[in-house]
């Protein structure tokens, strides 16, 4: 009942037979399962299959169908359901096919022959188990002689030793697969393989100059670069300074991104000492391999060598010490030497120097130098005990070149005399009390100098003449006791004694000086302790001097506060005059700023109550202010008409000097005087004789360019009137 068919690839044709067949023509063929109407066909009364379309194995190998035999007349089925295969016979229709069109590899340069580079694999669509349709045989098409392929698996190998990238980098390589074992008439493809040789550090660098001169300018002087074939990470490259004088020297560091030497100055370059410098340079790979670092390969470094000429440029000049220390005597005398600073220009020029104190350093203008020969003198006398020190800068400068300067520092040490006397070391407060004993101590006393001797201070204590009450015992460590030489000291007899000390220093010459000891007396308790005292004595006993100059102070500040309010109140309570009136000429500044006003212009001055004051109300006084004394008003003497100005203001101005009743407020008188010799005379209307048409105006002509406006006004009306 089962049944299995083999059918080609092509179209094809299968049989069915039933035993229940006898060829009576009574039998009917039913044909059931995959494909059937679309790709088989049978023939109910032979029972023959058709293939409709040619059939592909590659789409389906096998199809399952159901074959059964019925009655034609009854419908009965003569025989049951009987299943059978139909399989597709493989033929080669299929060439063999890579994964890829173009496949990509690399491979180290200098590789040993055979090396693996990469496998390329076809695949063929053909049935495997069947025939040879799908073996497949592979051979390289191009590449040889540089490669090759393994014929099984696709392999591609190296074929030549020593392979140099920096001779030949990349290869195509084609390789063919072909089935039926690579016999005739099989079918083929092919794919294209591009192989890159990989850089190994096979090279070494090199220079291409093997000497190389840089004049020196700035830091970085001057770039060398060495070429190494190799590409990337084997091309780095590290340089370095071989001989010792120029790693003392100069430096040199690679720029990583051009792989190149720089060359630094380590250290101030001085053309005047030494013009060249020459070094050798060296240079290597970072990453060696250590397969090329031996023979036959050459050695992986380079050498050459570099030439640095320094360049003279023009530079300040140098003083020959910095800084200067400079000793001298406080009681130097103006004018007296100090010390000497020296500079040179080191160029080649040599050109000369002048020196300058910078005065920012020597505000007080205590010292000079020479701008020629440096030698610094004082300007005035020093004083230790103010300043101990000075510390100047001194300028020297090129004089071909004043923008070439140097500052030096010069400490200046002001030496110690002694010129001051020893003094009491503070303000003392002595008492005695009334019932002290004879050689009682009352006091101890010190003193400071202000000057410092080397050996140190010593101090001496005396008296200046022997004292009935007291006594000083010097203790031979710059202090002294006050010691009473008897008892019984009373108030009420004398309540406070003047005790002249004289200080003595050691140094030489010998200072002294006297300094008085105030002692008060006050009445104590058996112990000692102060009692009471004179007021003086209790004055100076609660207030120090510093406390009575910080009261005094405060007073000051007081005071200048209550000015302060006081004026601002009475500021705040000044007022405007009460009554201001037109008729007081005396409260009224006019200012006559016209100048040719002409005829009509008699409004802005009258000066017929300068020529007449008679007019004025000689018995008006200010309503203002009340004066504080009146005296009768002195009426002034007119004057004549013809009178001029000038002559008018000197009178007015010698009447109001010489008069004893002038008012004792202020009081202010504004005249305004052309004065004389303009040659165009005035030209104010006032006290004009003439009329306007006796005048003569040509001369105006004559005043040039400046008056031709008003020329042609005035001329004109002269030649109309002729008319």
């Amino acid at each position: 009942r089962n049944a299995r068919t083999d059918l080609g690839e092509a179209k094809v044709e299968s049989h069915l037979h039933s035993n229940m067949d006898r060829g009576e023509g009574n039998v009917k063929y039913i044909l059931t399962g995959d494909g059937v109407g679309s790709l088989f066909l049978i023939d109910e009364n032979s029972g023959d299959i058709h293939a409709t379309k040619r059939l592909d194995r590659e789409e389906r190998a096998i199809y399952t169908l159901h074959a059964k035999v019925v009655d034609k007349r009854t419908n009965k089925t003569l025989e049951a359901d009987t299943e059978f295969n139909i399989k597709i016979h493989d033929i080669n229709d299929n060439e063999p096919k890579f994964s890829k069109d173009i496949y990509f590899a690399s491979v180290p340069e200098m590789s040993d022959v055979g090396t693996s580079v990469i496998q390329v694999t076809a695949t063929d669509a053909d049935d495997q188990t069947y025939g040879n349709s799908a073996k497949l045989v592979y051979s390289i098409l191009q590449g040889q002689p540089y490669f090759s392929v393994d014929s099984d698996n696709g392999t591609i190998r190296t074929a030549l030793p020593n392979m140099d990238r920096e001779t030949k980098e990349n290869y195509q390589v084609v390789i063919q697969a072909k089935d039926m074992a690579g016999q005739m008439g099989g079918l083929s493809g092919t794919t294209t393989v591009s192989i890159t040789l990989s850089d190994e550090n096979d090279s070494p660098p090199r220079f291409a100059n093997r000497k190389t001169q840089f004049p020196e300018v700035g830091a970085a002087i001057g770039r060398i670069k060495a070429s190494d074939a190799d590409v990337g990470r084997n091309a780095e490259m590290q340089y370095s300074i071989v001989d010792r004088d120029g790693q003392d020297i100069f430096t040199i560091i690679t720029d990583q991104n051009t792989q190149e030497g720089i060359i630094r100055v380590k250290k101030q370059l001085d053309y005047e000492r030494k013009k060249t410098f020459s070094f050798k340079v060296e240079v290597t790979n970072t990453y060696l391999d250590p397969r090329f670092m031996y023979s036959p390969n050459p050695p992986f470094k380079d050498d050459a060598m570099v030439r640095v000429t320094i360049e003279d440029v023009d530079e300040p000049p140098v003083f020959s010490r910095n800084p200067y220390i400079i000793e001298v005597h406080e009681d130097t005398a103006a004018g007296s030497f100090v010390g000497v600073v020296s500079a040179k220009d080191l160029d080649a020029d040599n050109n000369p120097v002048k020196y300058s104190i910078d005065r920012h350093t020597d505000l007080e203008r205590l010292f000079n130098i020479d701008s020629v020969n440096g030698t610094i003198t004082t300007l005035k006398a020093l004083d230790r005990e103010m300043s101990k020190w000075h510390n100047i800068s001194v300028v020297a400068t090129e004089i071909s070149n004043p923008r070439q300067t140097t500052r030096v520092p010069v400490f200046i040490r002001v030496l110690d005399v002694n010129d001051n006397a020893p003094e009491f070391a503070m303000y003392y407060e002595t008492f005695v009390c009334e019932n002290v004993k004879s050689g009682q101590l009352i006091q101890t006393i010190s003193a400071v100098d202000t000057d410092e001797p080397l050996v140190g201070h010593k101090f001496v204590f005396s008296m200046s003449f022997s004292n009935p009450n007291f006594t000083i015992i010097d203790n031979e460590d710059n202090t002294a006791r006050i010691i009473t030489r008897r008892g019984g000291f009373s108030q009420r007899e004398m309540n406070t004694y003047l005790l002249p000390v004289v200080i003595s220093d050691n140094d030489y010459p010998i200072q002294s000086s006297t300094s008085t000891l105030t002692v008060n007396v006050c009445a104590c308790d058996s112990r000692g302790n102060v009692q009471s005292c004179n007021t003086e004595a209790l004055l100076s006993a609660g207030l120090s001097t510093g406390a009575l100059v910080a009261i005094l102070l405060c007073v000051i500040i007081l005071l200048m506060i209550v000015v302060l309010f006081a004026a601002l109140r009475r500021q705040q309570r000044k007022k405007e005059p009460l009554i201001i009136s037109k008729d007081d000429v005396r409260d009224n500044v006019v200012s006559y700023n016209d100048e040719g006003g002409g005829e009509e212009d008699t409004q802005a001055f009258d000066i017929g109550t300068l020529r007449n004051p008679e007019v004025m109300d000689a018995k008006k006084l200010r309503r203002d202010i009340i004066p504080e004394m009146l005296f009768p008003f002195g009426r002034t003497s007119p004057i004549k008409d013809n009178a001029d100005v000038r002559d008018f203001i000197h009178g007015r101005l010698h009447e109001n000097d010489s008069d004893p009743t002038a008012p004792p407020y202020d009081s202010l008188a504004t005249y305004a005087y052309e004065g004389s010799g303009s040659l165009a005379e005035s030209l104010s209307s006032l006290e004009s004789g003439a009329t306007e048409g006796d005048q003569e105006y040509d001369y105006l002509s004559n005043w040039g360019p400046a008056f031709k406006k008003l020329a042609d006004m005035y001329i004109g009306k002269d030649t109309e009137r002729e008319t």
